[in-house]
C-alpha cells in the first residue's frame, strides 16, 4: 500500500517518504490528504491551544 508524505521544506507531497523524517508530515493515505497536511496540523494546534486556555 502507498502512503504519501508531507514534507515541510518543499512544500510537495512525497510518494512512501522520500525525504529525511524530520521534514515531513504523515503518512496520509491519499495524495489529496497529504497535500492538506499543513491546515490539518494548524487546526489541531488551535484546538489544542483553546483546550490549554479552559
Amino acid at each position: 500500500m502507498t502512503e504519501y508524505w508531507y514534507n515541510v521544506q518543499t512544500h510537495k507531497v512525497e510518494e512512501d517518504a522520500m525525504s529525511d523524517w524530520t521534514q515531513l508530515i504523515g503518512p496520509y493515505k491519499t495524495w489529496e490528504e497529504a497535500e492538506h497536511a499543513l491546515e490539518k496540523v494548524r487546526a489541531r494546534n488551535e484546538a489544542w491551544e483553546k483546550d490549554d486556555e479552559d
